[in-house]
C-alpha cells in the first residue's frame, strides 16, 4: 500500500514536472517553428508545426536586406562580450580574493559601499554614466562595456567571488606561505583550481547578461557597423512597414545559440558555484 501511494506521488510529480517544462519551453519551440512559417501562418495559428513549411528564412535573415549582413552583428557581439567576460572574471577574482584574504584600512567601509552600489538600480546611474563616457570620448565604442569589467565595477560577481574564497579554509594559504609561495602565487596555484565552479558561475552570468543587453548599447552604440545582435534585430524592424517574421525568428533562434551551448557545456560548474557561494568549510 506504501509504495503504491510513493509510485502514484512519483508518477504526479513527474507529470507536474512535465507539463512545467512544456510551459517554460514552448516559447523556444515555438520561435524554431515560426521561422518556417510564413506571415499569415505565424499570426494566425498557436502550432507549433508549420502547415506549409516556408524554408530559406535562415539564408536570407544572415544576408539580411542593408549594407551589413547578421554575421556583421554576431561579430559585434563576440567583439563586446568576450573582453568584458574575461576582464570580468579576471578583476571579480582579484576583489574576492583581496576581501576574503587580506585586512587593509577601511577595509569594511569599502566592502559595505560594494554592497550598496550593488543594491543601487541600474536606472539611476544612466544618466552620471552617459555623460562621464561621453566626456572620456568613449561613445559609439565597446569601452563603456570592457573598461568598468577591467575595474571591478560589477558588484555583484565581486560579492560572489568574496563569499567563495571565505568558504575555502585558510590552511591553504599557511600551506603555500611555509612552501615559500608569495600571495600571487598561492592564488594561482592553490586557491584558483578550487574556484572553478565560481568562475564559470561568473563566466555564464555575465556572458548572459551582455549578450542579452539591449538598453546599454542602445545608448552607447550609434553607429549601425558596431550593432550588436539586439540592435541589429531591432534594426530588421525598422527598416519597413512589412518584413518576414521568420526571418527574425531564425535569426533569433542564432542569436540564443551561444548562450545555450555555453551554458551546457559549463552546467556542472554553474550548478556547483551557484550552490556552494556563500557556503563555508
Amino acid at each position: 500500500m506504501i509504495k503504491s501511494k510513493k509510485s502514484v506521488s512519483r508518477i504526479i510529480s513527474y507529470i507536474f514536472l512535465i507539463v512545467l517544462a512544456y510551459v517554460m519551453v514552448y516559447p523556444l519551440l515555438w520561435m524554431v517553428g515560426a521561422s518556417f512559417k510564413s506571415n499569415q501562418e505565424i499570426f494566425g495559428t498557436l502550432g507549433l508545426l508549420p502547415k506549409s513549411p516556408v524554408f530559406g528564412a535562415f539564408g536570407a535573415g544572415w544576408t539580411g536586406t542593408g549594407q551589413y549582413g547578421f554575421s556583421t552583428f554576431l561579430y559585434n557581439t563576440f567583439l563586446m562580450v568576450i573582453p568584458t567576460v574575461l576582464f570580468t572574471v579576471i578583476s571579480a577574482t582579484l576583489v574576492g580574493y583581496g576581501f576574503a584574504r587580506f585586512d587593509f584600512p577601511l577595509k569594511k567601509v569599502l566592502f559595505v559601499t560594494m554592497l550598496a552600489t550593488m543594491m543601487l538600480p541600474a536606472t539611476v546611474i544612466i544618466i552620471p554614466r552617459y555623460i562621464f563616457f561621453k566626456r572620456l570620448g568613449w561613445l559609439d565604442t565597446y569601452l563603456p562595456f570592457i573598461v568598468p569589467a577591467m575595474l571591478g565595477c560589477f558588484p555583484f560577481f565581486n560579492f560572489m567571488m568574496v563569499q567563495f574564497f571565505r568558504g575555502l579554509p585558510l590552511e591553504i594559504d599557511e600551506s603555500g606561505k611555509l612552501d615559500g609561495c608569495n600571495s600571487f602565487v598561492i592564488l594561482k596555484d592553490l586557491l584558483l583550481p578550487l574556484c572553478k565552479s565560481a568562475i564559470f558561475s561568473v563566466i555564464v552570468f555575465q556572458f548572459v547578461w551582455t549578450w542579452n543587453d539591449f538598453m546599454n548599447v542602445l545608448i552607447y552604440i550609434s553607429s549601425v557597423a558596431k550593432y550588436p545582435v539586439a540592435l541589429g534585430l531591432r534594426m530588421t524592424m525598422d527598416i519597413s512597414t512589412e518584413f518576414d517574421w521568420n526571418q527574425i525568428m531564425a535569426m533569433s533562434v542564432i542569436s540564443i545559440l551561444p548562450p545555450v551551448i555555453l551554458f551546457f557545456a559549463a552546467q556542472k560548474y554553474f550548478v556547483e558555484g551557484i550552490a556552494t557561494t556563500g557556503m563555508k568549510n
